[in-house]
């Protein structure tokens, strides 16, 4: 018996955009107002938590999330957090507005906890998120390595999360910092996947930026060298001036990725501010591939 036609399988790029995710912060509601046509509905959409906003502004860009069609994911930062009951009028206040479902949990930047929250962990193990109707948690993952923790930290961090949030009964992923060296990163999700990690991976992308901004939030976060990120980026450092998009990173990342060596794998662009410019691009770029 002929089974009849079968659909044609998904291209590597395709199936890698199919559901991606953005970046914004708090102030950028009428970026997200602007661009919102560019996205596609349903879209995951993290909301920074970062030191110069409150707790309304964190609140107010969640729901935007949430009312123009799109999924919204707040970041909680443990390090940022004064207390405990912090962190509980933050979650009271996403689950009042049906915000709730997805977070984003991460340490965060100070060097020393503004309350009882040294770290991610801290914060999933209270059982304070599936009290307030958490279902889905995300984490942090550093393929490049991190400026200010070891590497032996940063895998006894992703292990101990990943296995928690397993005990939890808790879905969740992984959202990588950016990086420009496709190699290192699928080195590093292998590594992962070794080591009991099978939470799906959200790669971290830049979005398109002008290079020199691109290179001041490298350097920042301490990924790569200047020559290295050239190289593999695909610019010169001799013209610091123009605007340069992650399609090589994309392209390689697709041949590179074997779903059988390296698991689930999506993609999390960091919009630096640009949603609308992001966005756009990504549309144009599907279109293309």
């Amino acid at each position: 018996m002929n089974p009849g036609p079968t659909a044609p399988p998904v291209a590597p790029i395709t199936a890698l955009l199919q559901d991606f995710s953005l970046e914004m912060t708090g102030k950028d509601i009428p970026a997200l107002e602007e661009a919102g046509a560019a996205i596609p509905r349903g879209t995951r959409v993290n909301v920074t938590f970062l030191g110069n906003e409150n707790l309304g502004m964190r609140l107010d860009a969640a729901r935007a999330v949430k009312r123009l069609g799109f999924v919204p994911v707040p970041h909680i930062s443990a390090r940022r957090l004064g207390s405990r009951a912090d962190l509980e009028q933050f979650l009271a206040g996403l689950r009042a507005d049906g915000a709730a479902d997805n977070v984003f949990v991460v340490g965060g930047d100070p060097a020393r906890p503004e309350g009882p929250y040294e770290d991610a962990l801290t914060v999933i193990r209270t059982g304070l998120l599936q009290r307030h109707g958490v279902r889905h948690v995300g984490i942090s993952g550093y393929p490049e390595g991190h400026p200010a923790i070891t590497d032996h930290a940063l895998w006894s961090a992703l292990t101990d999360k990943s296995a928690v949030l397993g005990a939890q009964r808790l879905a969740g992923d992984v959202i990588t910092q950016f990086g420009f060296d496709v190699d290192r990163v699928l080195t590093w999700v292998e590594r992962a996947r070794e080591r009991g990690v099978g939470l799906p991976i959200r790669i971290g992308v830049p979005g398109p930026a002008g290079v020199r901004r691109l290179m001041g939030y490298a350097t920042r976060f301490g990924v790569g060298t200047s020559a290295s990120i050239a190289r593999k980026y695909g610019f010169s450092l001799t013209n610091l001036v123009g605007t340069t998009g992650p399609d090589r990173f994309l392209r390689t990342l697709a041949r590179e990725y074997d779903v059988r060596r390296h698991g689930d794998l999506k993609v999390h662009f960091y919009t630096f501010g640009g949603l609308r410019a992001t966005s756009e691009w990504i549309a144009r770029f599907r279109q293309e591939a």
